[in-house]
């Protein structure tokens, strides 16, 4: 029996200021002039607060990849032919990929998960088969899926990110892989913040000016043809999203409510975070925001769900390289949070105390 997951977003609370307010009482008391280590003390914070321990600690980090083939790859919005993305698919699993580089350097476990690649893969160790159908639409001539299946696709993400933290993982991130996502992840954030196409259509996978253009008056006409209703986060999903994109959704949604923080990757991801957002704003609470991409989309995503990236390395590779970043920068903060000595315990002498 398939779960409501409008109810479970429903129970999603926010970040207790009371908490926030203690944490930050901690922080001042460390061997440090307050705010002296910047960001890293806010990372901390947050991570307390959420976690609501004295002495927060970071055991396992996990980032999910989340991979989906999009109709409209056919109407050649990509500098890569659709077969890339199980070819990648395969690449993660053997670990070649930039994201298991990353993932190994940083101790972080990497899950894979097909949800909706246009191969059939049969029995592929520690791949993750939650298929909703062979790949989307093409969003450019009609619905990019059902909303039975773009619930079915958020429902699948809520279940991984649950999986995840009831084994143990106080990290999550999400990342993504499918030819042509840059288009859906556009028609997305236009549908949702009624931007202009033209303003964040970006060049993905690095097409020429010629396919940029193409993309521009394909997402465009996505948009014409569809009409979502901007007030409607799962109609504008259904109709011009990717079952990554609600595959990533969900799994944010199932982050806040299980209260595991979710590190946010690029433009992709940050499209499910918009529509998990719009969902229920209290979500926001629980996201850190990695990177800043070179997708011009991204930065549309950041002002709307009004949070500073953590990094900008000029990145756009997707995958959840940013994410495996971005969540040691978090763990980082932890450490500092919860093993560095308070003035008291040092035997330090804090501001505005002197000898006599």
């Amino acid at each position: 029996m398939e779960f409501d997951f409008q109810e479970i977003v429903k129970k999603i609370s926010c970040v207790s200021e009371e908490d926030l307010t203690q944490a930050q009482k901690h922080l001042d008391s460390l061997t440090k002039p307050p705010g002296s280590l910047g960001r890293l003390e806010e990372l901390g914070r947050r991570y307390a607060a959420i976690k609501g321990g004295v002495r927060p600690r970071v055991r396992k980090k996990a980032v999910c990849v989340f991979a989906a083939d999009h109709g409209v790859a056919q109407q050649g919005v990509s500098a890569f032919p659709a077969e890339v993305t199980p070819q990648m698919v395969l690449n993660f699993l053997k670990g070649g990929a930039a994201i298991n580089v990353l993932a190994r350097h940083f101790n972080t476990e990497v899950v894979v998960v097909d949800m909706g690649v246009n191969f059939n893969f049969g029995e592929v160790p520690n791949l993750l088969d939650r298929k909703i159908a062979m790949g989307t639409g093409d969003l450019s001539l009609g619905p990019s899926m059902t909303r039975a299946q773009a619930e079915k696709a958020i429902r699948v993400g809520m279940e991984l990110a649950h999986e995840a933290t009831e084994r143990g993982v106080d990290i999550l991130g999400t990342g993504d892989m499918g030819i042509a996502n840059t288009t859906a992840s556009a028609a997305v954030i236009a549908g949702l913040t009624q931007r202009s196409v033209k303003e964040i259509t970006g060049r993905g996978t690095g097409i020429d000016d010629e396919t940029l253009q193409k993309k521009i008056d394909v997402v465009e006409k996505a948009l014409r043809i569809n009409q979502p209703d901007t007030n409607d986060p799962l109609e504008v999903l259904a109709k011009v999203g990717g079952f990554e994109i609600a595959g990533i959704c969900g799994f944010i949604l199932g982050s806040a409510e299980s209260r595991t923080p979710v590190v946010i990757d690029g433009v992709i991801s940050g499209a499910g975070a918009l529509i998990a957002h719009r969902l229920n704003p209290a979500a926001g609470d629980y996201m850190f925001m990695s990177h800043r991409s070179r997708e011009p989309a991204h930065r549309v995503v950041l002002e709307q769900l009004q949070q500073e990236a953590l990094f900008d390395f000029g990145m756009r590779l997707g995958e959840g390289t940013g994410a495996v970043i971005g969540m040691n920068l978090l763990e980082a903060g932890v450490k500092i949070f919860s093993e560095m000595a308070t003035f008291e315990n040092a035997g330090v002498s804090g501001k505005g105390v002197s000898e006599k």
